[in-house]
């Protein structure tokens, strides 16, 4: 995946998004497909079938793009993104009922997203136990957000000519590997045991710090380095209760 394809879903990606020029175009596109799935899981959980909820999820993006709602963020009041599109969608789907009844209540806008394809199977694939519609949509939200790190960390490697080890050491990103798992990925790489061990600590440095920026590019960071670190903190705590369920 080129690099310039990556989802920009910080605050900078946000702003480039309400802007009427290409790179805008292609930002709030790229904006819209990452949140799809939160905010069709969000219409799913509150009871709407997986036809109704693509077309409602459908037609929000198209309502938002086609009344440049974007143009209303303003980062400065300390609303994160996130919670201003899910107040977004609740007044859609509460004000707004008739637009959302087909994928055509857009008007004249037409948005497809990639995620809409896969959505119900993503859904399914959620846990089944009693979560609301909204710590669904935080619960997406972070494993969106999480995917889009990992994405990031493999086109680095591969631009570095890694790819290889990238996929033989993913899964020590969320797993202890055993011995065993390193001196099977060292024989089929060809390398020793140590080396292996060494790039997976490496792979688990480069992968901390990508996400540290990414969580940073989502949040206000004070300019006191204290009370930065304890904003990111906090929404790192965040992502882990969200993804806890």
């Amino acid at each position: 995946m080129p690099k310039e394809s990556f989802p920009k879903t910080s605050w900078t990606g946000v702003l480039n998004a309400r802007d009427d020029t290409p790179e805008g175009r292609k930002a709030l596109a790229v904006l819209c497909d990452a949140y799809w799935f939160p905010v069709y899981a969000f219409v799913r959980r509150r009871g709407a079938s997986a036809e109704t909820a693509s077309d409602q999820t459908q037609s929000f993006f198209a309502r938002l793009i086609e009344k440049n709602a974007l143009a209303s963020v303003d980062r400065t009041r300390g609303t994160k993104f996130r919670s201003w599109l899910l107040g977004c969608v609740k007044h859609h789907l509460q004000d707004e009922y008739a637009h959302a009844r087909s994928a055509a209540a857009g008007g004249n806008v037409h948005f497809e997203s990639l995620e809409a394809e896969h959505a119900e199977g993503r859904y399914q694939a959620e846990p089944s136990h009693d979560l609301t519609p909204e710590r669904l949509y935080d619960r997406a939200f972070a494993e969106n957000l999480l995917h889009r790190v990992l994405d990031q960390v493999r086109e680095k490697y591969a631009a570095a000519g890694k790819s290889a080890l990238f996929d033989a050491l993913k899964g020590t990103l969320t797993a202890s590997a055993s011995r065993d798992r390193y001196e099977e990925v060292a024989a089929r790489l060809g390398r020793s045991e140590g080396d292996v061990r060494k790039a997976a600590f490496d792979l688990r440095g480069v992968y901390k710090k990508m996400l540290l920026a990414e969580v940073e590019s989502l949040v206000d960071v004070p300019a006191d380095a204290a009370d930065a670190k304890r904003v990111v903190e906090d929404e790192i705590g965040y992502l882990l209760v969200a993804l806890a369920g």
